[in-house]
């Protein structure tokens, strides 16, 4: 049984007293929190539905963009009332050295602990992967870019371009641009990345600020290639068929489940999180859904069909042409210090 609760959309760091949102003590349920939107409503049908019935419990749901505030809002509680969280790595990083997650005891959860170490962290463990790739025109480029460094050589791909109006992703293209192969990404040479952004900077048409306007800019013509995420460019590839875009040179990202701190429904948040992590689960996510399953036993139970699985950017193929961000880089000083410097490079 899933029952689907939002938080109130104002004094979001105050929703421990909005309506609806209870504390979870009875035995056989959890609260579970995602980003809501198309994306909570197909992990509900693929993961969460099966999970709730093999475990025999209930499942409530909350959504919300960004959930690290209540996280750090409810672990100074000492009483949270959220169970299981769906969040990027980054928040599962700092949370777990705050000492507002549980420590995953992988002896004890087989699924959990058969996802490879890189997609894990002590606190966490990958749920779902998306990738930043580079998304095209098919009628408008001349030559179609293949990588970052095509995508920043503008003489020989000409075209309007866009990039996100964010470092992270950004700074690893210039980098990959600038001839740094993907497994030597990090730590990053900010430096370099900012000296090759330079370059391309009065080149980029615009500078999008959510997925949403993205996708708008290459549905629209509005821009020839852009950085963009997967999702994003396959929902306006079905309903374009001139755009296309590459998995070659993407960057690899995903969300990672993780327990609060005394979660109120400790021991069934980390019955769930093991089976929400189960090849068997995850290789439903792709049915509803352009994402990668976060085990990438999935691919092996023969749910996911080669086509596709061609589709996907955890995929073993897909993944193979990708640089895996770090997300522990970008929550470390050095990371925090790079946000601050994008900020002062965009105000130039």
């Amino acid at each position: 049984m899933i029952k689907l609760n939002r938080l109130c959309p104002v004094a979001i760091t105050l929703s421990l007293g909005c309506a609806g949102v209870a504390p979870a003590f009875a035995a056989g349920q959890i609260t579970f929190v995602s980003q809501g939107g198309a994306y909570q409503e197909a992990q509900t049908k693929a993961i969460l539905d099966p999970a709730a019935k093999q475990l025999g419990i209930t499942i409530k749901q909350d959504s919300i963009p960004d959930a690290w505030p209540q996280i750090k809002a409810q672990g100074a509680t000492g009483k949270p009332i959220w169970d299981v969280v769906d969040t990027p790595t980054s928040n599962c990083l700092r949370g777990g050295r705050e000492g507002l997650l549980e420590k995953l005891d992988f002896s004890k959860m087989p699924n959990a602990a058969s996802v490879p170490e890189k997609y894990r962290t002590p606190y966490s463990v990958a749920y779902e992967f998306y990738s930043t790739v580079i998304g095209y025109n098919k009628k408008t480029v001349k030559k179609v870019p293949q990588s970052w460094a095509d995508f920043w050589n503008v003489k020989g791909f000409p075209g309007t371009r866009a990039l996100r109006n964010d470092p992270q992703m950004v700074l690893e293209a210039a980098l990959l641009a600038d001839g740094v192969p993907r497994d030597k990404l990090y730590p990053l040479d900010v430096d370099r990345a900012f000296k090759k952004l330079a370059q391309i900077k009065p080149d980029i048409a615009v500078w999008w600020t959510s997925g949403g306007q993205s996708a708008q800019l290459l549905h629209d013509g509005e821009v020839d290639m852009e950085m963009i995420w997967n999702g994003r460019a396959s929902t306006v590839a079905k309903d374009n068929p001139d755009i296309g875009f590459t998995y070659n040179d993407g960057i690899l990202q995903n969300t990672q489940l993780c327990v609060l701190k005394n979660a109120p429904n400790l021991a069934n948040a980390m019955r769930f999180v093991d089976t929400a992590v189960s090849p068997e689960l995850q290789a439903n996510l792709p049915t509803y859904i352009d994402y990668g399953p976060g085990n990438p036993a999935a691919y092996k139970t023969g749910k996911i069909s080669a086509k596709r699985a061609s589709e996907l950017p955890s995929s073993p193929e897909n993944a193979s042409k990708q640089a895996l961000m770090s997300e522990e880089w970008w929550a470390s000083d050095a990371g925090i210090q790079a946000k601050a410097r994008w900020l002062k490079f965009m105000q130039q």
